[in-house]
This record gives structure tokens, C-alpha cells and sequence, in this order.
């Protein structure tokens, strides 16, 4: 989200262009917050009470998919099918009122920028953790965003990543514990980002990055705070549609049991690069015209 006013992209975006990814996104986001909230809610009102309470999900439009899952796991506590089951949830439901919006395919989806940030590998999930006083990443690539089965396979994968490791996990959730999230990714790297805008308008653009780390005399790149960048927002209500009509996406809850390393500072670093890269060439092209 704050990528989108950072120092790189909006030399990739039109104004027009990136508030329509953060429109996009902003949907998309609070479409799964208010789906999912009440879901946790009744399971916490459930354990309180000792009552099955999950018979309410149909007033708050909850798929019947995810109501099946929940009284399911109050019976045996299968944490394993319940995550996949969410994540098999999220992205259908999205897939009805995002993916599938008229609007967004024809702003989002059918666009050339939408294409590139595929080409530039720019969907990447990363989990921070503190290892030997260094920060470390670990996470997922995403590509073909518009498709279902890949996101799913992707919410897998990441579970995988975050789950294979008991130690590595202590570390994620103890570093984002400890980390205020402001949204820059000055977060996790302050050696390569900055939520102060360190440059001079009109400064010509040159490369600043090679192999994650800034070249000699190079200013970090912007990447500022959520609140300063974005205003809240009000949303329309989520369309009332059920997306769970075919059976057969119970496969997905079959653990492959397949090992993923999680390996991606490399790739997200090649990736930075490449954006950096684009800007430039860019640049270079609208100077000579």
C-alpha cells in the first residue's frame, strides 16, 4: 500500500493509476477483515459460553463452506484444515467481489502496469525474523494473481513456511511483537529504506542498489508510514453471494506435506533492483522524447 507513494512506483504509475491499485487493494483487504472478524468472534463467544455458536455465521452472509469447517473443528481442533480452509474461503470470496468486478478488471487487471508488476515478480510475501542481531526474510512469490488456484496454493505454501519451523516461527512473531508495523519497509530494513523522503526533487536518477545493499554515497529509497500517505476509507457494503457451489475445493485441504524452504531475500533483492532498473529506463526514455 505505501509502496504506491514511495520513491519507486509512482515514477512506474500515473496518480490515476496507482489510486486505482489502492483502491483495489484497500477493497480487497477490508472485504476479508469484515468476512473473517465475525467468524473469530463467534469461536471466541463459542469457547466462552461452551455453546457451538456457529450456527449465527449465516446472518453475517459467512460462506456455508466455512460454517461446515468451524463445527468440524470444535470437534477435533484440527488447526491444519482450519487455516486452509480460511485461506480457501478468502480468496473465493474475493474472487466473487474483487477478481471478478467489472471495474477492476478493466482499471486493474487488464492494464499493462498490472502485467509488469507480474514480469518484475513485485507480489511478494515476506515474514521478517531476528536472527544473530540481523534481520532476515523469509516468504513466497506470487505470480498470475488473478488466478484462484495459484493464490491458494500460495496461502499453502506460506502456511508451510511459517509452520515447518517451530524455532523460526518463535522468531517471526517475536519480531513482529516487538516491531511497531507502521507500514514502511523501514520496518524490517532501515539500511536500505527510510520513511523520510531523503531526496532532492529534480536529482537525477541513477542506481542506487546491487546485491541488497546501497552502493557508496546512495540515499536510501522512500517507503512511508501508512497514516501519513492514506486516509480511511469508507467502504460500500460487501455484495451478498455465496461462492462455495462445487465440492471438489475440499482437495485442497490435503496436506502434500511438501517442504518449503521459504528462501527469498535473493529474489525480493533481484526484484528491487529490477524496479530501480525500470524507473531509470523510464526516465531515460521520457527525457528523450
Amino acid at each position: 500500500m505505501t509502496d504506491l507513494k514511495g520513491g519507486l512506483l509512482p515514477r512506474l504509475l500515473t496518480k490515476k493509476e496507482y489510486q486505482s491499485f489502492f483502491t483495489f487493494l484497500e477493497r480487497g483487504n477490508w472485504l476479508i477483515f469484515q468476512d473473517v472478524f465475525p467468524q473469530f468472534l463467534l469461536y471466541e463467544e463459542s469457547i466462552k459460553r461452551e455453546k457451538n455458536l456457529f450456527y449465527l455465521l449465516p446472518h453475517f452472509h459467512v460462506s456455508l463452506f466455512m460454517e461446515i469447517i468451524w463445527n468440524h473443528f470444535l470437534e477435533d481442533y484440527d488447526s491444519y484444515t482450519l487455516t486452509i480452509a480460511l485461506i480457501i474461503n478468502e480468496q473465493s470470496y474475493l474472487e466473487l467481489r474483487v477478481i471478478d468486478n467489472p471495474v477492476f478488471k478493466k482499471s486493474i487487471f487488464n492494464t499493462l502496469e498490472f502485467k509488469l508488476q507480474d514480469l518484475l515478480s513485485m507480489n511478494q510475501i515476506l515474514f521478517p525474523y531476528l536472527e544473530n542481531d540481523k534481520v532476515k526474510l523469509i516468504g513466497e512469490t506470487l505470480h498470475h494473481f488473478e488466478s484462484l488456484h495459484r493464490r491458494i496454493l500460495l496461502g499453502k505454501r506460506l502456511y508451510s513456511i511459517l509452520f515447518a519451523d517451530s524455532k523460526r516461527l518463535n522468531k517471526i512473531e517475536q519480531w513482529a511483537y516487538l516491531t511497531p508495523h507502521l507500514g514502511s519497509r523501514k520496518d524490517y530494513w532501515p539500511h536500505i529504506f527510510h520513511d523520510i523522503d531523503e531526496g532532492v526533487p529534480g536529482r537525477l536518477l541513477k542506481r542506487r542498489l546491487k546485491s541488497c545493499q546501497l552502493l557508496p554515497g546512495s540515499l536510501r529509497f522512500y517507503s512511508p508510514k501508512l497514516e501519513f500517505v492514506w486516509k480511511d476509507c469508507v467502504h460500500e457494503e460487501a455484495e451478498i453471494k455465496e461462492w462455495y457451489e462445487d465440492w471438489q475445493v475440499v482437495y485442497y485441504l490435503i496436506n502434500s506435506e511438501e517442504t518449503i524452504n521459504g528462501e527469498i531475500e535473493d529474489e525480493y533483492c533481484q526484484t528491487l533492483e529490477r524496479i530501480e532498473l525500470t524507473t531509470i529506463a523510464k526516465k531515460a526514455i521520457f527525457l528523450r522524447n
